[in-house]
Formats: structure tokens, C-alpha cells, sequence
């Protein structure tokens, strides 16, 4: 007598459901490796946690999701830039124009000698808001920000912060 086992069509569904579990078993070690690679930047680390995926059959991925970094290389980069330039801000004693580096006041809407826009001013109270305020720290009103690239903004304020340091460097040592 033949088995309900041994039909074709149990064996069929058995080899679906292997076949399902290797590819979900290969498709969690691949994106094991992808998410490593932009999370771990020395190659061997990385290696590593790819090889626990594809190692422990579901068991890998898992450990790897409890021990990996908590933020992606381009993330840590860009807190840093981040952190640069609110560091490079602490530093400046003197504002200065980012275009033509000519002092200016805390409190200037525009560089008298460039025009060139510094601050924007709060609808409620008229007073020169900082670009990266999301408040008037005078009023309490919300600001809504213009859509901006801040790591751009963030990296150019880097480059007029060194430049202006590197520009004092030579007038001291003149």
C-alpha cells in the first residue's frame, strides 16, 4: 500500500519548503554582509560578521542584529562633520561673513559689505534668528527652516572656519 508520505505531491511541498529555507538562510547572510560592509569599516570585522551569517543557519543574523554598530559608517561621518563645525562655531570669537570673511555683529541680518543673507528674522518678534534654529529663543515661535542640504551647509561653514584660521595664522606670524 502506498503512504500519503511518499506521494509526489508531499514530496514536492517538502521540497519547496527546503528550498524556501535555503534561500531565506542565503538571502539573511547576504544582507548580513551588506549591512556589515556599511556599518564596520575594517575588513576583517566585516568578514567576520558575514561568515556568522552564513555559518549558524538564522541563529548568525540574529547575533549579528544584537552586537552590530548602531549607526552606519556615512552616519558616524556625518555627526562628525556635524560636531566640527558646532565646535568650529564655539571657537569663533568673531562672526564673520562665510563669503567675504569681513566681521560682522551677532544681530546682522545681512553683511553690510557683501549683502550676502546671514540670518533670517523671526516673523513674531523681528529678532536675527540663527539658519539652524528650529526656535526664536526670544519668543518661543516655531521656525520653519527652508529645505536645505545641512550637511552641505555644515561642510562649507568647515572650510570658512579653517580658512579664516589658517588667514590669522599668517597675520600673526607676519
Amino acid at each position: 500500500m502506498h503512504s500519503a508520505l511518499h506521494s509526489s505531491v508531499v514530496s514536492v511541498a517538502a521540497n519547496l519548503l527546503i528550498l524556501f529555507a535555503v534561500v531565506l538562510w542565503l538571502g539573511l547572510g547576504f544582507r548580513v554582509h551588506r549591512d556589515a560592509q556599511r556599518r564596520i569599516d575594517d575588513g576583517w570585522l566585516a568578514g567576520l560578521a558575514t561568515a556568522l551569517g552564513f555559518a549558524l543557519p538564522y541563529v548568525g543574523p540574529v547575533v549579528y542584529l544584537l552586537f552590530r554598530p548602531p549607526e552606519t559608517l556615512a552616519q558616524a561621518h556625518a555627526r562628525e562633520i556635524e560636531l566640527r563645525a558646532l565646535r568650529g562655531r564655539l571657537l569663533q570669537a568673531v562672526p564673520h561673513c562665510p563669503v567675504c570673511l569681513t566681521e560682522v555683529e551677532t544681530d546682522y541680518l545681512v553683511c553690510p559689505v557683501c549683502t550676502t543673507r546671514l540670518r533670517e528674522q523671526c516673523p513674531t518678534c523681528d529678532a536675527a534668528l540663527d539658519p539652524l534654529w528650529q526656535a526664536c529663543p526670544y519668543c518661543a515661535t516655531t521656525v520653519t527652516p527652508d529645505v536645505a542640504d545641512l550637511d552641505a551647509a555644515l561642510t562649507a561653514e568647515i572650510a570658512v572656519n579653517s580658512d579664516l584660521a589658517e588667514r590669522r595664522a599668517r597675520r600673526l606670524s607676519s
